[in-house]
């Protein structure tokens, strides 16, 4: 069998193509078309391109940064906003003459990381996606796991837990509230608290070379970002009770928030015990488009 995934991101469009062990057999990336009739046929020729080299066809299965409304049928929430209100599932559907799959691209790494990657054997997965923004993904055994409204995993866009008088109230987001998780732990909103407080870097790395050396500023911004990522998932294990939570995007890379999570995130779980593994993920970058593959 082949697989096919596509992640349709901002900028560029990747396809892989997995055979039913998870090898990948192609794999190939063109730039996004700020368009949708130009998005369509940019998928279509990749998935002409994998089959025709590889002399097979396939499941196609399509990662997006929005979701498909289970009560209208099109693209909602994408920032990609030249495919949102468009039936992409269909049409695509109605281009390679197959059924097509498409999900959150949280989703795809949560599926991608509990098949075969940090998360595989476990029954409940929780993939988070920490870069720019953040975003998070359910699995459950292996499948994608949307929810009756199609946004199951947004706990991003919730506000930050058990908030200090100084953090109320202090943050704006696009979604347009107040204080989302996201304005916090992302990449970004990691910059943007040290700038704060009186840093001057653009980027999280730069924090952490400065943590490295022991700058007293830096230490005490990433101390409040670990202790705003703890009380985060804390709510998703409060809720959830998740068998592994999966960390992806930019931040994930920050090796220090593996041993020092365990300890905070304990004293925010109810009953002051917390076993939940945080993880780093396997496929890195590559999750996403391999997660749509899985789709099927």
């Amino acid at each position: 069998m082949l697989r096919m995934g596509v992640d349709l991101g901002g900028t560029k469009i990747e396809l892989v193509a997995l055979n039913a062990q998870g090898k990948e057999l192609f794999r190939k990336r063109l730039p996004t078309p700020r368009e949708y009739e130009a998005t369509l046929d940019t998928i279509v020729s990749l998935v002409e391109e994998a089959e025709t080299r590889l002399g097979m066809t396939g499941s196609v299965g399509v990662g997006i940064p929005g979701v498909i409304s289970p009560f209208s049928g099109l693209v909602k929430n994408a920032n990609s906003t030249w495919i949102n209100g468009k039936p992409l599932d269909i049409d695509l559907g109605l281009r390679l003459s197959r059924e097509v799959r498409v999900a959150n691209d949280a989703n795809c790494f949560a599926v991608s990381e509990a098949t075969d990657g940090a998360g595989a054997g476990k029954g409940v997965v929780f993939g988070v996606i920490i870069g720019t923004g953040c975003g998070g993904g359910i699995a459950i055994n292996g499948r994608v796991h949307s929810g009756g409204n199609g946004i199951c995993g947004e706990w991003g866009h919730n506000p930050l837990p058990w908030m200090s008088k100084e953090e109320f109230n202090s943050t704006s987001c696009f979604c347009g509230n107040h204080d989302c998780i996201e304005t916090f732990i992302s990449g970004t909103g990691f910059v943007r608290d040290y700038n704060q407080a009186g840093g001057n870097v653009t980027k999280g790395s730069e924090i952490m070379e400065l943590v490295d050396a022991g700058d007293v500023r830096a230490v005490a911004a990433f101390e409040r970002y670990l202790d705003r990522l703890a009380r985060s998932l804390a709510h998703v294990i409060n809720t959830l009770d998740p068998d592994v939570v999966v960390l992806g995007g930019g931040m994930s890379n920050i090796d220090a928030i593996y041993p020092k999570l365990p300890e905070i995130l304990a004293k925010y779980v109810l009953g002051g015990e917390c076993r939940t593994p945080v993880v780093q993920n396997l496929y890195g970058c590559s999750s996403g488009v391999r997660g749509a593959a899985w789709l099927w």
